[in-house]
């Protein structure tokens, strides 16, 4: 640019000296060249501006994106650290529930294990009353109901119509009943009297009521006469309300009217079985 100005000076001052037309023309081509020069140059320096604004912005650009990189890459970190940790406790948390329903396997098995053992006596128990009764008779039943030992006597073999004085017959049963219980003193008898619907109205009872609880009475008073523990025994009356058959026949009636002896294990000695399996298990007695 400085040797532009100086060119285009010197011209002045050689025109100003009386320089020849033909020389005259020759500067003033230099002159117009150094300007087309200087306008070129000028041209191409605002084009590389230009292209510096656009690097420029390019450079600030891909700055910031290899910020946002770089923050990207230190929350991966961290999410794996995170996740790193998650795992670890999942699988902490895992092991433990697996521990946990180990336990819960292992109570289970102890449980049944108790109910096994109360069904094998269970079993004895049926086996030992059919033995001992030993009546093959349709009004007499041994049998099982929801785990429970029951012996089932039809009215006919017990007691007369309308009455809960016990017959010779029924104490011949009573009395083999008596030797079982006596044989079992963990367990206990529940007498469970059982009337039809016809209205009970003679004698001094009230009613049907009466009549049932009278009859389980005058079974627990027999079986106490004939050496059972009288702490075993219960005695209970259901009157009309639960009946094996509608009422509507003479049949029917009669089949309702009846007397069951449960025989069963005392609720806290079974209770206590169970614990003693529980204790077992705390303790890892027994084996799995």
């Amino acid at each position: 640019m400085k040797q532009i100005i100086l060119a285009t000076t010197c011209l002045l001052l050689l025109a100003s000296c009386g320089v020849s037309k033909k020389d005259h023309e020759a500067l003033l081509a230099r002159q117009q060249e150094t300007q087309d020069l200087l306008n070129s140059a000028t041209v191409k320096l605002n084009a590389c501006l230009e292209e510096k604004s656009v690097a420029n912005t390019r450079v600030a650009s891909l700055e910031e994106r290899v910020a946002e990189l770089k923050n990207d890459k230190n929350e991966l970190i961290q999410s794996s650290k995170d996740l790193t940790v998650l795992t670890q406790q999942g699988a902490t948390n895992l092991e433990k529930s697996l521990e946990s329903l180990k336990e819960k396997d292992l109570k289970i098995n102890r449980l049944q294990d108790a109910l096994t053992k109360k069904d094998s006596v269970t079993l004895a128990l049926v086996t030992s009353l059919k033995k001992e009764v030993g009546i093959n008779d349709e009004d007499i039943e041994i049998n099982v109901e929801k785990g429970v030992v029951f012996i089932s006597l039809s009215d006919k073999v017990l007691f007369k119509s309308g009455s809960y004085k016990i017959t010779n017959r029924a104490k011949e049963i009573l009395g083999k009943v008596a030797t079982v219980i006596n044989g079992k003193p963990d367990f206990e008898a529940l007498v469970e009297g059982h009337t039809d619907n016809v209205p009970y109205k003679s004698g001094v009872l009230i009613d049907n009521w009466d009549l049932s609880a009278k009859r389980a009475t005058a079974i627990v008073r027999e079986l106490v006469e004939l050496g059972a523990n009288p702490a075993q025994l219960i005695a209970a009356g259901r009157s009309e309300f639960v009946p094996l058959v509608d009422n509507s026949t003479p049949e029917n009636r009669s089949t309702n009217r009846r007397t069951k002896i449960y025989v069963l294990p005392k609720i806290d000695q079974f209770y206590n079985m169970i614990e003693e399996e529980m204790k077992n298990l705390e303790t890892g007695e027994g084996g799995e």
